[in-house]
């Protein structure tokens, strides 16, 4: 790189963290999770306000690879933490219930994401028009598990039995997700010519659980810290496993959730502590900030017109109804009263970050074109931002207190609401 271009990156980066701080900050202000404000000021660093005024001046084409690479790796780190966080021990003490709420969560908008995706076909041409319908139905399917856990902390939920069921329906709601999503990249022909390697997923999972898993039971097991070495060994699994789906021919976030999710949690939680504190500073602070902004440069909403605000008010209207309805209807099934049933339903509609980065996969294999991917991103924002004034108005505070003060969560959760 030049000295030019050197000096161009570094002071992108600086306008990027700093943004990504003050509007993550004025987010939390107004009582908003900080990935809007973030999410937000990639968006106002695109094309949508001011063209290429300050795109073009600030992050010129010279440097916009390396943005990109940094904005990988912030994402790979991400979905480390993400599947470093998953317990599958949640959805095994919920009993049925998350199972059967999480199916019918992604089922419902799943179908009408992909009715709505036949439709959306006629303006928006894709290479895949199989894989294009399937898309639409996942990117409509998705609960975002960080942002849902950081609105539960905030509420004073997470320890009551809605919390512990919102994070065992979003756990589920998460694997079955990207489970999904990693099929419809496989149909994609994201592989090419070397299809063929997406057969060797299979031996690349069970040595993932069995050779991987168990290797790092012992490991962890010998340390109560995690020293340089211990640390670089897990970096370095991190990005191989990414390495390794990418390779394949699926995406790399799969192999980074992965790796995380194999961490095994038995008598692990202090080392599991140092490794999501380690990584997330750095990824939380520059990483991520790098990824909105590649985010927001391929967002323009400067030029939707009547059929752009058509179709956008038929996503919300299919993104946030079939998730409500599927997770609503279902809890009510199971015995949920109907005010924490419609609180379930709106914490389900929580989409953030990690809807965000399932669009970029969209956009980046092609199934999806950059205007489609700016309304969906929209989509993503909206479905966030209203979560936390619907969940005020649905259990208000004098609610909350009353039901953390009288219930202490145990293993028969839904047992206990049906009491």
């Amino acid at each position: 790189m030049k000295a030019q271009h050197i000096t161009e990156l570094l002071v992108g980066l600086a306008a990027v963290v700093l943004l990504a701080r003050l509007l993550g900050a004025l987010a939390r202000r107004l009582d908003q999770p900080a990935v809007i404000g973030e999410v937000l000021a990639g968006i106002l660093l695109g094309p949508t306000l001011a063209g290429d005024a300050i795109s073009g001046h600030l992050f010129p084409a010279d440097i916009r690879p390396q943005l990109s690479a940094l904005a990988t790796i912030g994402v790979a780190v991400f979905m480390f933490t993400v599947g470093l966080e998953w317990d599958v021990a949640q959805a095994r003490g919920s009993g049925g219930f998350a199972v059967t709420v999480s199916l019918s969560s992604i089922l419902l908008p799943f179908g009408l994401g992909s009715l709505l995706g036949l439709y959306l076909l006629r303006g928006h041409q894709s290479p895949n028009h199989t894989a294009f319908v399937l898309f639409l139905g996942i990117a409509m399917s998705i609960t975002a598990f960080p942002v849902l856990a950081r609105i539960l902390t905030e509420r004073g939920l997470a320890r009551t039995t809605l919390g512990v069921l919102a994070l065992a329906c979003a756990s589920i709601d998460d694997v079955l997700a990207w489970s999904v999503l990693a099929a419809v990249t496989a149909l994609s022909g994201a592989a090419g010519a070397e299809q063929w390697r997406v057969l060797l997923l299979v031996p690349y999972l069970l040595g993932m659980l069995f050779v991987v898993r168990p290797l790092l039971r012992r490991l962890l097991a010998r340390s109560g810290t995690l020293g340089p070495a211990g640390f670089a060994g897990i970096l370095a699994g991190l990005l191989l496993s990414a390495g390794a789906t990418e390779w394949v021919g699926l995406h790399f976030i799969f192999g980074a959730f992965l790796f995380g999710a194999v961490i095994p949690r038995e008598q692990t939680a202090r080392l599991r502590a140092q490794i999501h504190d380690q990584l997330g500073q750095l990824g939380q602070t520059m990483l991520l900030p790098v990824f909105f902004l590649t985010a927001g440069l391929n967002v323009d909403l400067s030029g939707i017109g009547l059929g752009g605000l058509r179709d956008l008010a038929l996503i919300l209207l299919v993104a946030i109804g079939g998730k409500f309805a599927g997770a609503y209807l279902s809890a009510r099934g199971k015995g949920m009263p109907a005010r924490q049933s419609a609180a379930l339903a709106t914490l389900m509609n929580t989409r953030g970050l990690t809807e965000l980065i399932a669009l970029s996969v969209g956009l980046s294999l092609g199934i999806i074109d950059r205007e489609l991917y700016s309304l969906m991103v929209v989509m993503a924002v909206v479905t966030t931002a209203m979560a936390g004034p619907l969940l005020r108005w649905i259990l208000p505070r004098r609610l909350v207190e009353a039901e953390a003060s009288r219930e202490s969560v145990s293993a028969d959760a839904p047992a206990a609401l049906r009491d």
